[in-house]
């Protein structure tokens, strides 16, 4: 590796713009880009995709990427940060790589990719991915609108953020996996590339700049993870476009959304965080929605609100419901056919459940009224109250999964596989998979300690699930609140 010597910095110094030279009262910023040419860049095969026009660099047309090749460090960083404003057009695809080198076809084999991709359909990853690698699922900027990507390399870390939002803070393993052995995703030392990924895809880059930082910083080596099986299942995924979220997060026994989310980028699983809408609950009326969603702005997570008792629709406006990203609820709350409001998850409410047969008639009905509220997630499925818990295989039989199912699908929806309780059972998943439904992976976590996923994953093998079987939350306009012919159920 080589470093910028005195001589160097001067030069670039006196020669760099003095917008540029600001950044440098402690360790210096440098331009990679002139805002006139493309000078220190070079096209691989399609050279016509990159054009300069207005002080930018476009990218729209055939597949290419766009190195750089300029005397700055001879084009060569090992650790660094790196910033750019980035604008998309809709449906854009493009990225920005880092420790790569040159190749004259084909998407670059060595480095990263840093995705940049907000409305992009056919891929889950979205801007500020670390591509395959540690992935951003929710859309954090908009088209039409410039952003600013920053990456930062020290040792074996990377930190990408958007719009100074930190959303991947990656610590690569002492033994790095690669989930795709065509992409050589190892930190080493290289160049900087920006890409054009398809004729539709229209992208602007500006302001293109890069701080060059000493080759001797590590990464201590009690940060460092270990790739265990379930870590490398959890990549593997994300590298086969499965949107690996637990969208069922609770900040509860002391946990933060600061501990959380560095325990989301730790893990490489993204998170739902979810607050509960009902009698008594922190969130109860519309002013209670918005005070909360102020206190999550700015949140590289999704928002979800959670449904508590078969009340929470009358309590906040539908307008108030589709400000979250996705909503949810559960049927471990009703009252039965006496009137009596049972809580199944409180042994001192959870009512009379001495004759099993005769309650599981009673809860699948209301199982299937739960359905048509406006949830895109039918969560904590097949629960049953620790007395009869044991009986579980005897007691939801083929006809009573089929309801439950039938009802999931005829509704859009998804279902719940949870890791707290390790339900639905394989067979129900795999009857809901022949069926046709769609399922989301929630923890529900009690405490502060969240897991990785663990039964969620086991049955996403066991079940032969695919990507698309797997739940991404609907765009504004097309929520079940916003669509659905809904109604409340009993009280």
């Amino acid at each position: 590796m080589s470093s910028l010597t005195r001589r160097e910095i001067l030069a670039l110094l006196l020669a760099a713009p003095a917008a540029t030279r600001s950044f440098a009262a402690d360790a210096p910023w440098f331009s990679l880009f002139d805002g006139k040419s493309l000078d220190g860049w070079k096209a691989s095969e399609h050279e016509g995709t990159f054009s300069v026009a207005d002080g930018q660099i476009q990218v729209h047309g055939s597949r290419s990427h766009l190195y750089y090749t300029g005397p700055l460090h001879h084009a060569d960083f090992k650790n660094f940060e790196f910033s750019a404003d980035v604008m998309t057009r809709p449906g854009a695809n493009s990225g920005i790589y880092f420790h790569t080198a040159f190749q004259q076809d084909g998407f670059p084999f060595a480095g990263f990719e840093v995705q940049v991709a907000n409305t992009f359909k056919i891929d889950n990853k979205k801007t500020g991915s670390l591509y395959a690698v540690r992935n951003v699922y929710k859309q954090i900027v908009n088209d039409n609108e410039w952003f600013t990507m920053n990456i930062v390399v020290r040792g074996k870390q990377v930190q990408i953020r958007v719009n100074n939002m930190l959303v991947v803070d990656y610590i690569e393993p002492a033994e790095p996996y690669r989930a795709d052995p065509n992409f050589g995703r190892v930190l080493n030392h290289g160049t900087f590339a920006l890409q054009g990924h398809d004729p539709g895809s229209t992208t602007f880059f500006k302001n293109i700049r890069v701080r060059p930082l000493p080759d001797t910083l590590s990464t201590p080596a009690s940060d460092v993870p270990q790739a265990d099986e379930l870590y490398r299942q959890t990549m593997l995924m994300g590298e086969e476009n499965y949107p690996v979220v637990d969208y069922h997060v609770h900040l509860k026994g002391g946990l933060t959304i600061e501990q959380a989310l560095a325990n989301s980028r730790r893990q490489g699983i993204f998170y739902g965080v979810a607050i509960n809408c009902g009698l008594n609950f922190p969130v109860h009326s519309d002013a209670s929605v918005h005070d909360y969603l102020e206190t999550m702005k700015g949140q590289p997570c999704y928002v979800a609100l959670q449904g508590e008792g078969r009340e929470w629709m009358t309590l906040t406006s539908p307008e108030s419901i589709a400000r979250f990203d996705y909503c949810f609820t559960d049927a471990m709350t009703f009252r039965d056919d006496t009137g009596y409001r049972r809580r199944l998850f409180i042994p001192e409410e959870m009512g009379d459940v001495s004759n099993p047969e005769a309650f599981m008639e009673m809860y699948v009905n209301r199982i299937e009224a739960v359905m048509h509220e406006p949830i895109d997630i039918y969560v904590n499925p097949t629960y049953l109250p620790e007395p009869i818990r044991a009986q579980y295989d005897a007691l939801w039989t083929p006809a009573r999964m089929k309801r439950v199912i039938n009802a999931a699908n005829e509704n859009d929806v998804a279902i719940e596989i949870n890791a707290r309780y390790k339900i639905p059972s394989p067979a129900f998943i795999k009857a809901a998979k022949s069926a046709g439904a769609m399922f989301s992976f929630g923890t529900n976590n009690a405490e502060a300690e969240l897991g990785r996923l663990e039964y969620p994953l086991q049955m996403v093998k066991e079940c032969g699930l695919t990507w698309q079987d797997i739940f991404i939350p609907k765009p504004d306009g097309q929520k079940p609140i916003q669509v659905k012919k809904w109604r409340t159920t009993a009280s």
